[in-house]
């Protein structure tokens, strides 16, 4: 990370050495492998990022803050093909073994290393102008679901909708670039429920009782996802009683939503009097989690965050990134909720499910 700070561990997570944390959720290798040679499972990842080199080029090439962007861009595409052709090779060599942690930040750095610090922040900045126009309606047509049941179950949706917004992956890249996505268009089309894990209706349970006075949120994309999935389930949180905290990136990656970019949205969606459609904001809290990736190890956070959360009574980790790839089985001390979209044909494998199939995985504190 490229911060001042030295990262410390998220203090709900169970000691490290009690749960055997660890981050990815995908077993890349086992202690019996061959540390020379990589195992299949490495060799299928690496295959993956190799596959979003051209997007990731395309991206930088026309980014207008960059002198010579379109050299830098080729030479960002060559250094990190070249990176990931060696760890197939040797799996030791970049600081490896490889896993979804590692090989994210072996791209950020070679990007950063060139003078890319945020080569999506074109299309984050006309997705986020496009998801502030459809706020309104979509918090209209949530405010009026009268069965708090169904209202939750349908805030949840908007979530999992707004979650396909991803352009780090290669398949999603390529049909935004062609089409766009449409966010209600993705509700209605949403894989239907019993989705692949689903304990969305134990959670709806449990939030009835309305036990959660802090709610702790890992926030993933720009746009529809943050917009229009995270924010109307917030603002139904903070209705409800709630301390809402959520967490956003310190630094740029892929198309994932900052922390100071949410700090902007939010100004832009209150009213004079500080209301979000009527409800106090005052309880909504935005801080930065620390992380510069689209995955997240939750035992190097920030400091500031790591001190508001330590009182939580859930944490949501939002995001196929934050909430499958990396952290599906991270056991916390609090209730916990991971949430996300499948949006790779390998975490549909290790999964057993369908593409865009969907992840609701709730843990009650006494779970474990």
């Amino acid at each position: 990370m490229e911060n001042d700070y030295p990262s410390v561990p998220l203090p709900l997570l169970y000691t490290p050495i009690e749960s055997n944390y660890r981050a990815c959720t995908i077993p890349y290798r086992f202690p019996s492998d061959n540390p020379r040679m990589a195992t299949l499972v490495e060799i299928e990842w690496i295959d993956l990022f190799l596959k979003s080199v051209s997007s990731f080029r395309q991206r930088a090439e026309s980014d207008p803050t960059v002198t010579d962007a379109s050299a830098k861009a080729k030479k960002f595409a060559q250094r990190y093909t070249e990176i990931l052709e060696d760890l197939k090779k040797d799996p030791e060599s970049h600081g490896g073994p490889p896993d979804c942690i590692l090989l994210c930040r072996l791209r950020e750095q070679v990007l950063r290393e060139l003078g890319f610090r945020d080569i999506f922040k074109k299309v984050k900045d006309e997705e986020n102008h496009k998801a502030l126009s459809l706020f309104q309606g979509v918090v209209k047509l949530n405010d009026g679901i009268e069965d708090e049941t169904d209202r939750i179950e349908n805030l949840i949706k908007g979530i999992l909708a707004g979650n396909i917004f991803d352009l780090g992956s290669a398949e999603l890249a390529e049909a935004f670039a062609k089409n766009g996505i449409s966010f209600q268009t993705t509700c209605q089309n949403l894989m239907p429920r019993p989705w692949v894990i689903d304990d969305l209706d134990a959670f709806k349970g449990k939030w009835s009782k309305k036990s959660w006075n802090k709610v702790v949120i890992f926030v993933d994309n720009s746009g529809a996802d943050v917009i229009l999935g995270i924010l109307p389930f917030a603002r139904e949180l903070l209705r409800c009683g709630s301390q809402v905290v959520i967490a956003a990136n310190d630094l740029p990656s892929i198309n994932d939503i900052t922390y100071r970019e949410l700090i902007e949205i939010i100004a832009k969606l209150k009213d004079e009097n500080g209301l979000l459609m009527g409800v106090d904001m005052s309880g909504l809290l935005i801080t930065n989690s620390g992380n510069d990736l689209p995955v997240i190890d939750l035992a190097n956070i920030s400091p500031e965050l790591a001190y508001i959360a330590s009182d939580a009574d859930l944490v949501i980790l939002e995001g196929m990134g934050r909430g499958i790839e990396t952290n599906l089985y991270a056991k916390l001390k609090c209730d916990s909720v991971k949430i996300g979209m499948v949006k790779h044909p390998e975490v549909a494998k290790y999964l057993g499910s369908k593409l865009y199939d969907c992840v609701f995985k709730y843990n009650e504190a006494s779970n474990y």
